[in-house]
């Protein structure tokens, strides 16, 4: 079966149960051999970035600028874009699914990005969008992004 990459995207600035949702999800996501892609920098992208760090996983970071300073410690490739949030549009559509973790307006251009490209979204407490499918635990999350 090929692997799975799925971009766990969500806020920079996120509360403590939004962490631990992106940790659990990265970390299930390694196990099950999926490859992380998300922006490279702190909040849900950190949190999910050391999850799949911690289960010796492979995390992709699509950064907005030119050189790799201040990305965080747990991504295993940084690729250094310049593209500004253009990034987000190359973030959702190296995925073939993403998971939506609170809430953020780069969120939410990754979610409207995602849907435009026909990638599947799982929202877990994200922003309330028409069409999103909504899922209730990191478990549930990656079920359901491994499915496709």
């Amino acid at each position: 079966m090929p692997r799975r990459y799925v971009a766990v995207c969500g806020a920079s600035e996120a509360t403590p149960s939004q962490l631990d949702a992106a940790r659990e999800v990265g970390r299930l996501l390694a196990r099950e051999g999926a490859v992380v892609i998300n922006g490279g920098f702190g909040g849900v992208m950190g949190a999910a970035s050391e999850g799949a760090a911690l289960e010796g996983g492979t995390v992709v970071g699509i950064l907005p600028d030119s050189d790799r300073a201040e990305v965080n410690a747990h991504l295993t490739i940084a690729i250094a874009t310049g593209l500004g949030q253009a990034r987000n549009a190359v973030i959702v559509t190296a995925a073939d699914s993403v998971i939506a973790i609170g809430q953020g307006w780069g969120t939410l251009s990754e979610i409207a990005l995602a849907r435009r490209l026909g990638r599947p979204v799982f929202a877990l407490g994200t922003w309330d969008v028409k069409g999103l499918d909504l899922v209730h635990s990191p478990e549930e999350a990656v079920k359901r992004a491994l499915e496709g």
